[in-house]
């Protein structure tokens, strides 16, 4: 080896190895700790987010898994990934949020909810492809819309629900003995009402699927339970 070679080869290790071990915040660009796993939000950015430190989960209206409330600076912070998506902040996302345990994991399918609207909010989409890399299951896009329905930005939940009333429809059955192998995470970008995901679980399980729950970035929080 050249003289020369060896400390070009040793510098060349050094950026690299600090590469590694100096991640940044995706956000903020801040250094964070060495021991941030790669595309990890920062202490501070959690903080501005409210993200808990276990994510959020709960059982009403079907069970479900969130990074965090949808409330204040996460709010802020969907509305501009459904302008300008980046997989980066959707990856520290899913690292805030905490899925089901392994064991209910194994062998799951991920179902995104399908758009409404021509110009489709991009986030479900795209959330349902990094979790498919980020946990390593595979995707079932199941669902298709039987009917249009009404935006449901101003509607209360009552009306939600009966706006989605049969909206979904599911494209196949599953195989002989699937439906016990293969539970199914319904995946969206925000839980509000419920209306939505169980429209969804219930035209998936009208087919024969068996749905574990869903996956989410943001849960809406009842009143008086804001961060």
């Amino acid at each position: 080896m050249h003289p020369a070679v060896a400390p070009a080869l040793q510098t060349l290790g050094r950026l690299a190895l600090a590469g590694i071990l100096e991640q940044t915040c995706p956000l903020c660009h801040s250094r964070a700790d060495a021991m941030t796993a790669p595309c990890s939000l920062c202490l501070t950015c959690r903080h501005r987010l409210q993200l808990p430190l276990e994510g959020l989960q709960g059982l009403h209206p079907l069970p479900w898994w969130s990074a965090g409330f949808y409330a204040d600076g996460l709010r802020s912070l969907l509305l501009q990934l459904r302008r300008r998506p980046r997989a980066d902040t959707l990856d520290a996302l899913i690292g805030a949020l905490r899925p089901p345990d392994p064991i209910r994991l194994q062998g799951a399918l991920l179902v995104p909810i399908p758009s409404w609207k021509r110009q489709a909010n991009p986030l479900p989409d795209l959330l349902c492809e990094r979790l498919r890399r980020r946990l390593g299951l595979r995707r079932a896009d199941l669902l298709q819309h039987r009917h249009p329905v009404l935006g449901q930005h101003h509607l209360n939940r009552r009306m939600r629900l009966a706006n989605l009333e049969n909206a979904f429809q599911c494209r196949r059955p599953p195989l002989p003995g699937q439906a016990r192998r293969r539970p199914l995470l319904i995946v969206d970008d925000i839980l509000t009402t419920g209306a939505t995901a169980c429209s969804a679980a219930r035209a998936l399980e009208a087919a024969g699927w068996q749905v574990a729950g869903m996956l989410c970035l943001a849960r809406t929080p009842a009143s008086g339970n804001r961060p």
